[in-house]
């Protein structure tokens, strides 16, 4: 979404018996010339049959082109990964016909079933973008905060997937065009605080028509002012209290639409970083006093090595280089290569070249983007959800955004290589857009939600890592709560693996909370250590691997 791209345009479950058989039949086959099968799309015959709608009528409102959240959560705790759908729906002033976001239960071995509404606030109305979670009342269940145009919502898990709607009791209604959220512990006081992502200033009355070479299509985002993100600091009654101002974050601003956390200075506590779209990137690094300092120019990560500023959507971060810090790649639009930057400890690199991810990713307009070891070999691999935002006359077909998504490979020398047709059989071919990742069949591997514009979502059952070890783990703090931003640190021969519990990332998504690792052929992670959100640490000794460890904190030996 970036201005110098645009000018260049211008030049069911009643079928479970006979499922499980007919989709590991359809597994078997890898078609002739692909090397490795990393995915198979099963949305349909797992039961998912929720469609995406824009509310697109030709009028090139920018929102139509933006929306598509996805979430991966454990809703009634039953020990399986749910799905929730994030639903646009018109944006026609008066409207009255409204389509609400849809939950899907998760019945087992990854077969799902919709959700009744029943008075279900989770089934919300308005004009919807993203979802976060994180159990911010400390009982025990993941909640959840749907980002929209106009008033967002925050959905207070009452157990066996049911919600309430808190927005207003809780004072975390950002009434604007919310995109990316994220729930964080800010003072390591055990209460998840509330970061909110705002985009732009915009509304049908002030939207202008935009074209290229005659054919009308979305704007800039320049064409409106960008909007202030927000912080919530948690009151630990179930209130929130707005803080941007007396925390500094009022001192830099961006048109935001990803945003993901870690600890980017080792420091102990939880910074931020927001990609912002057309503008510099922020980094707030965590002062330790409620308030935080924007660092990103300081680092090095507000724009690219040759200073320009990039059309940021989607972003990730992981520790790629086994070095102790955390990594951070940002996707942009198509012209543009994506921003990959290496942690340096007190600085980041450019190191987009060296990893292999300018010569193809310029290709595409990426929006979600996962960071992760989807084959279980002990490098991390990168998926990129794909979609344009802007179209000239040459763009034929029924949907003249859709492009095919992307998957690359992490190479022992930790550059990035293609994977043919994103890893499937033939490409899929939609507008993609959030992207959101966990164990949907608990089988150890990687699974992939893909939420599709205008379209039904990907749900990519991973087929690539039958023969490697995995290891994960759920850190659970003192109330019994995933602990968001605690780290685990482990050793695997020479290398220390580093894994964070994060929800937020990619685009408008929320991960399953759980820290992956692929081990290849090790079969234990050794000498692991747990850096609790509250500052302190704890040994675990060796553990084996395929496993699922569900840690405790207070359970371990205390270390400094």
């Amino acid at each position: 979404m970036k201005d110098r791209f645009a000018i260049a345009l211008a030049a069911t479950v009643g079928l479970l018996c006979g499922c499980d058989s007919s989709i590991e039949q359809s597994q078997s086959q890898i078609p002739e010339g692909v090397s490795q099968l990393w995915f198979t799309e099963e949305a349909k015959p797992r039961g998912i049959s929720f469609t995406h709608d824009s509310g697109a009528t030709g009028n090139f409102w920018l929102p139509e082109i933006t929306g598509g959240g996805v979430a991966l959560f454990d809703a009634d705790n039953d020990g399986d990964l749910d799905a929730y759908f994030v639903q646009s729906g018109s944006l026609t002033p008066g409207e009255t016909e409204s389509k609400s976001n849809q939950l899907y239960e998760n019945i087992g071995n990854g077969m799902f079933n919709r959700v009744s509404q029943r008075g279900n606030a989770a089934f919300d109305t308005g004009y919807g973008m993203g979802v976060t979670g994180g159990d911010y009342d400390n009982d025990g269940d993941m909640d959840l905060y749907v980002t929209n145009l106009g008033s967002n919502r925050l959905l207070n898990n009452q157990g066996e997937g049911q919600f309430i709607d808190r927005t207003r009791r809780a004072g975390v209604d950002s009434d604007g065009w919310s995109t990316a959220a994220v729930f964080l512990d800010i003072d390591q006081d055990y209460d998840l605080d509330l970061f909110v992502v705002n985009y732009l200033h915009w509304s049908p009355a002030t939207s202008r028509g935009c074209f290229s070479l005659d054919v009308q299509t979305y704007c800039l985002p320049s064409h409106n002012n960008a909007a202030a993100d927000k912080l919530f600091l948690n009151n630990g009654d179930g209130t929130f209290k707005d803080i941007s101002a007396s925390a500094g974050m009022d001192s830099a601003f961006g048109n935001g639409l990803g945003v993901v956390t870690a600890d980017f200075n080792q420091d102990g506590l939880i910074d931020l970083f927001v990609a912002n779209d057309g503008m510099v990137n922020q980094l707030w690094l965590n002062n330790g006093n409620r308030t935080f300092t924007e660092s990103a120019t300081v680092w090095g990560c507000a724009m690219d090595d040759h200073g320009i500023t990039k059309a940021g959507m989607g972003v990730a971060t992981q520790d790629h280089d086994f070095d102790g810090d955390f990594d951070i790649v940002v996707v942009n639009i198509q012209s543009q290569t994506d921003s990959f930057f290496r942690n340096e400890n007190s600085f980041f690199v450019d190191a987009t070249s060296s990893v292999g991810l300018s010569a193809w990713s310029l290709r595409h307009t990426r929006f979600g983007v996962l960071l992760a070891d989807f084959n279980n070999d002990g490098i991390l691999d990168l998926y990129e959800a794909n979609g344009k935002v802007y179209h000239g006359p040459e763009d034929k077909g029924e949907d003249v955004f859709a492009e095919p998504n992307s998957l690359y490979q992490g190479l022992e020398n930790f550059a990035f290589e293609l994977i043919p047709d994103a890893g499937l059989r033939s490409p899929l071919i939609h507008t993609s857009r959030g992207a959101a990742m966990g164990d949907v069949n608990n089988d150890g591997a990687l699974d992939l939600v893909v939420a599709n514009k205008d379209a039904p979502p990907y749900l990519l059952i991973n087929q690539s890592a039958k023969d490697q070890h995995w290891i994960r783990f759920r850190l659970l703090d003192k109330h019994g709560k995933d602990s968001i931003g605690s780290q685990i640190l482990g050793l695997s021969g020479s290398r220390q693996y580093l894994g964070i519990v994060q929800t937020a990332g990619s685009y408008l998504a929320l991960n399953e909370p759980v820290i992956h690792m692929g081990l290849g052929k090790a079969a234990e992670l050794t000498n692991v250590r747990v850096k609790w959100t509250t500052g302190h640490s704890e040994l675990f000794g060796d553990l084996a691997a395929n496993q699922l460890h569900v840690i405790r904190e207070g359970s371990g030996t205390s270390v400094q």
